[in-house]
């Protein structure tokens, strides 16, 4: 059995949690956003559902882009859609920083009813996950259809369709006069078995990993966002009867908006000369505006 709760947790806000049950041969991350998720969302003036949409969406972001091993490496999350309010969402993580923001229809939002769901929002269309690995220079993309009652089931089924990992993945948030509060957990079965052997992809109904997600279902939305309760806490309620937990701090989660001048210079260098003439103002200074922050950036072409 698992040595007794710490008795200094410490992993609250804005801060990664990495675990492993090392005798179930499974691996976790949590993380609970706070003054990070009002700074993103602060950008923009989003009504309050689509706030909720990308609040989830940052939390997705964190948890997967916890599982990187290398500096410099990069998860990208990008849901594009059409026949709903939203077209476009784009969030990623890098090196504990995250950044996301969504291009929808005010008009059409204001149609809605108070509680749309996601294919209201959506209609139809695809969530691409991309994790780019900065040592090799390789990238890994998987494509979903939007589909399901929110974000993480559809990133539950990224999972299980191109990784082929079993992965269970539960995620909260509220809205309140104090602030903005979204987290989660993200739990796996770790792959096993080599060339010809079975592999565990092809085993969901494996003892082991039906005990660890059984367990990880029970944890609830309330205790997702109670800012009282650590996340080691949570780990420790729902694994204390094991033979070992093994817990580490993870990234600090910090807003990775990396807008500045000289790389937006860099980038409409890229542009021939006549494009760059028609993008420029009568004073040949083009006006970029960047749409994770919502700065406005003029530069003399």
């Amino acid at each position: 059995m698992a040595e007794r709760e710490p008795a200094t947790p410490q992993t609250g806000f804005d801060q990664l949690l990495t675990f492993t049950i090392p005798e179930r041969d499974c691996r976790g991350r949590m993380v609970r956003l706070g003054p990070v998720l009002d700074e993103v969302l602060g950008a923009h003036d989003y009504p309050p559902a689509i706030k909720h949409v990308l609040s989830e969406a940052l939390v997705l972001a964190a948890l997967m882009g916890g599982l990187l091993k290398e500096e410099g490496d990069q998860l990208t999350m990008q849901a594009q859609a059409e026949g709903g309010v939203i077209s476009l969402l784009v969030c990623d993580y890098r090196d504990g920083e995250i950044r996301g923001y969504i291009e929808h229809d005010p008009a059409e939002f204001d149609k809605l009813g108070s509680d749309p769901v996601l294919s209201d929002l959506f209609g139809t269309g695809y969530l691409a996950i991309t994790f780019d690995i900065a040592k090799t220079g390789q990238r890994y993309q998987g494509v979903v259809p939007l589909e399901g009652d929110s974000l993480t089931d559809a990133v539950e089924s990224y999972f299980a369709q191109s990784e082929q990992v079993p992965t269970y993945i539960h995620t909260a948030g509220k809205s309140g006069a104090s602030g903005n509060i979204a987290g989660g957990m993200l739990i796996q079965h770790l792959p096993e078995g080599e060339e010809g052997r079975e592999r565990l992809h092809a085993q969901l109904d494996h003892p082991e990993w039906e005990h660890v997600s059984i367990l990880a279902e029970t944890l609830t939305d309330d205790e997702i966002i109670e800012q009282s309760l650590s996340l080691e806490q949570l780990v420790w309620r729902l694994y204390h009867e094991e033979e070992e937990i093994r817990v580490a701090p993870g990234a600090t989660i910090v807003r990775g908006c990396r807008c500045t001048e000289a790389h937006f210079e860099d980038v409409l260098s890229r542009f021939p000369k006549e494009e760059r003439r028609e993008m420029a103002d009568e004073n040949g200074i083009i006006v970029v505006d960047c749409a994770f922050c919502s700065k406005k950036f003029p530069i003399q072409d």
